[in-house]
């Protein structure tokens, strides 16, 4: 369709005609008749003529446009999933889903070939990354032969895709996948402007919804699992990660049996007797009753050196099985050599507990075991814990609210002669505690350094009796001797530790402790001088009674360095340790053992002498990869410590961590620990399909879910609907703006002047 259109100059008609007119009254200014002939007279009126009609024709700048209607460009991409998972066979016909992808792309191949006659087709395979894949003139995908890929970046490949076709019209996008997105983060961190690998799969589907561009979810594959019938797994592992040398260790995992129904199978406990040498030191047969059943395996061994040392629980390959990266599992665990026993006992659900056994969990050389005590439930009473109580067990124990009806038989006769052998005791405020508990009459009665009166007592079901218990806020001072005493010197001269029990929050209650006994010592009172920490020594032990059950507040309250230290040093004092000290360079990393990919978080410091931390310290810290490969890494300080991390856990194995400490140029110290990257298939250890996350991704994106062999009606449909939507495209041709039209006014003007140039007119 052609049109010829005008654009006069100034959008004004009038403009161009009066210009036309006035140029061709022009016209009239020719030479004389005398001057020239009649021929010649024409000759120049005609190409005058000629330049006003060109003037006149730039003035009205005609154009001249074409109409025509063409096809719209598009883009259809293609992604097929090459990890290993696709390699699983679970498909019709017991295929790998893999041979299912290649024949479904086989069987479109005729769609296809008539698809990218109009339209271009962009085809990858993927995994962590895409990689393009030819399409030959018949239509069909070079795929390859087998599906290799370690992992499934879904979310990541749908992105890379997006970007490297920005600008164009994309018919859809089609995904061929089991749909189970199995991708680590970047190694490293993610550098600006690229895509993490683990990005959520909905992360990108929802920008393709921006685009217009709906997915079409062709899923592949069983949600049952490993499509294989037999698997054994070592599902989880859990460890104290500290322990006493000579005590028993607790080592405790979960085993899932897949295909091995009603047979024995053998779990054993590897311990690490020297460096790189793993010794079985405990084994156990387990039976499965029904498929994919998890079962419970516990073991206890004793270390009998100190150190770091791996504990493994493996099962060996079993026949049949496809996946084994999954039959061994390891962690780490410290052997103190030496170190203070607690038991802490505990009657009573309160915040106080929480906070205790938090500040003593970050001393590393004290081992709490912990029992909620409650005389109502005898659930909550270990068994044998009559073995609590043999001299020796414990170095300290702990009392809280726990009523004295809680113990039985001859259990606090032994306690108060494992106070008389050495053992610390410290029993401190509670509404069961002291008279109020009962231990009026009871052997505990002489060895705590209050006293106590039969008609003290609390019973359970009764009003908190007032005349039992100070109400607070209580502050708390300290006697001339509590000012000198170890466990309370919370600073390092006598001036700074006074200024800051000054300042610590009070105790919200107290009990009420009276009738000292004749060798108490009186450390700390209330502001109007009421008792609150009194001690003595009962045999070879020595006993603390504090009123107070409030302490927490401290740390809740920006105290908690003193918090931590008060109750450390009063460990550290009833166990007669009070001239030990923690000092050195230290590392805290927890957990121990971590998935490939996962981030390492670590903490380090130094300590002083007097265990203060040393805050004009320079760090060094390096990480030794498996093969031996050191890389240093940077920490940065927060409150009195130093913290980093390590991202490059890509391999499994061994590592280590190491903090040089340096002070003034000299070397403080240094610590060592290592952690462990465990081994893992990530596409096999669980290569369930994930259908689900494939309805969901074409749902948002306004696509469609569709079995394999639709395929290729898909694809036949797009390439319908496409060819249907034309565009009016236009093409426009002007004349006045090109050097054919300037050049020939110039020849006329040129000509004109010449002739009269020869003629003599000028």
């Amino acid at each position: 369709m052609f049109r010829l259109t005008f654009n006069p100059v100034a959008d004004s008609y009038l403009l161009v005609i009066a210009v036309a007119v006035g140029l061709a009254a022009l016209l009239a200014l020719t030479p004389g008749r005398g001057r020239t002939r009649g021929g010649r007279r024409w000759i120049l009126v005609l190409l005058r003529t000629g330049v006003i009609l060109l003037l006149t024709a730039a003035m009205l700048r005609p154009t001249l446009v074409y109409t025509q209607l063409k096809k719209q460009s598009a883009t259809l991409v293609v992604l097929a999933d090459q990890s290993r998972s696709m390699g699983v066979p679970d498909a019709v016909g017991g295929k790998t889903r893999w041979e299912a992808l290649r024949e479904a792309t086989a069987e479109a191949a005729g769609a296809l070939k008539d698809l990218a006659e109009d339209f271009e087709v962009k085809a990858y395979v993927f995994d962590a990354e895409k990689h393009a894949v030819a399409l030959e003139k018949n239509g069909e995908l070079v795929l390859p032969k087998k599906p290799e890929g370690r992992q499934t970046a879904i979310g990541a490949v749908l992105e890379d895709a997006v970007r490297q076709e920005a600008g164009k019209r994309l018919l859809g996008a089609i995904l061929l996948s089991d749909g189970a997105q199995r991708a680590l983060a970047s190694p490293g961190g993610v550098p600006s402007g690229t895509v993490p690998r683990d990005e959520p799969p909905q992360i990108a589907a929802a920008r393709l919804k921006q685009l217009g561009c709906p997915i079409y979810a062709f899923p592949f594959g069983q949600s049952r699992g490993l499509g294989q019938a037999q698997d054994v797994a070592v599902k989880d592992l859990r460890v104290n990660p500290t322990v006493f040398v000579k005590n028993e260790l607790a080592i405790r995992a979960e085993v899932r049996i897949d295909g091995y129904v009603n047979r024995p199978i053998l779990v054993q406990t590897l311990f690490e007797t020297a460096p790189g040498k793993m010794t079985v030191v405990a084994e156990k047969k387990i039976t499965a009753e029904t498929d994919n059943q998890l079962l419970p395996v516990e073991f206890t061994y004793a270390p009998q050196i100190p150190g770091e040392f791996k504990v493994t629980v493996q099962i060996q390959p079993q026949p049949g099985e496809l996946v084994t990266t999954n039959n061994r599992l390891s962690t780490l665990v410290d052997v103190l050599k030496g170190g203070i026993n607690v038991l802490y006992l505990e009657g009573a659900v309160r915040v106080e507990t929480k906070f205790i056994r938090r500040a003593l969990a970050a001393s590393p050389n004290v081992n709490v075991d912990f029992v909620r005590l409650d005389p109502r439930d005898p659930r909550t009473r270990p068994v044998g814990f009559t073995d609590y109580f043999k001299p020796g067990k414990y170095d300290v124990y702990l009392l809280g609210d726990v009523d004295s009806t809680a113990f039985q038989g001859d259990e606090l006769k032994d306690l108060a002669e494992c106070v008389a052998r050495g053992a610390g005791l410290m029993m401190f405020g509670g509404f069961h505690s002291f008279g109020a508990g009962g231990y009026f009459g009871t052997p505990l009665a002489k060895v705590l350094p209050v006293g106590m009166d039969r008609f003290d007592r609390q019973n359970p079901d009764e009003p908190i009796r007032s005349d039992l218990h100070w109400p607070g806020p209580i502050s708390i001072r300290l006697t001339p001797l509590g000012q000198r005493h170890f466990a309370l010197r919370l600073a390092s001269s006598a001036e700074a530790n006074a200024a800051l029990w000054a300042k610590l929050p009070p105790l919200t209650g107290a009990n009420r402790l009276h009738d000292l006994s004749a060798g108490a010592t009186v450390l700390a009172t209330s502001a109007d001088d009421k008792p609150l920490l009194v001690a003595q020594q009962y045999g070879d032990g020595r006993v603390l009674a504090f009123a107070g059950d409030s302490t927490w507040q401290w740390q809740m309250r920006g105290y908690g360095p003193a918090f931590q230290r008060f109750w450390r040093q009063i460990i550290l004092w009833l166990a007669k340790k009070d001239q030990a000290r923690e000092s050195g360079v230290w590392i805290r990393l927890d957990p121990r053992r971590y998935a490939p990919g996962q981030r390492v978080e670590f903490a380090a410091g130094a300590r002083d002498d007097d265990g203060e931390p040393v805050k004009d310290a320079q760090f060094r810290a390096e990480v030794i990869l498996p093969n031996g490969t050191r890389r240093p890494l940077t920490m940065v300080p927060r409150d009195e410590q130093m913290t980093g991390s390590f991202r490059d856990t890509q391999t499994a194995g061994d590592y280590a961590l190491e903090v040089k400490a340096l002070q003034d140029g000299q070397e403080l110290g240094s610590a060592r620990t290592r952690f462990l990257v465990s081994q893992q298939d990530l596409e096999l250890d669980n290569a369930a399909a994930d259908a689900e996350t494939m309805k969901s991704l074409a749902a948002l994106t306004g696509g469609q879910t569709l079995a394999p062999e639709q395929l290729g009606d898909l694809i036949a449909r797009l390439a319908k609907q496409s060819a249907e939507q034309e565009i009016e495209q236009e093409t426009k041709k002007t004349f006045y703006d090109t050097w054919s039209f300037f050049l020939t006014l110039v020849a006329l003007l040129g000509v004109e002047w010449y002739l009269r140039k020869r003629w003599g007119l000028v």
